[in-house]
């Protein structure tokens, strides 16, 4: 999912480059979407595991 967001994000930044800003636009929104999704299953996973890890070991 990340590698999505950052081809979105220079996707984004050669149609800015072009000239094309509403593809520009939307594709920096659908990057920043992609990466905050990420993010939150990132951090979900992290503290799942934290807290296995933590159980497992009592």
């Amino acid at each position: 999912m990340l590698r999505w967001a950052l081809i979105f994000f220079v996707f984004g930044l050669i149609a800015a480059l072009l000239g094309f800003t509403g593809i520009a636009g939307t594709s920096f929104a659908i990057a920043k979407i992609l990466f905050y999704i990420f993010l939150a299953i990132f951090l979900l996973l992290l503290l799942l595991g934290l807290f296995a890890a933590d159980k497992l070991s009592k």
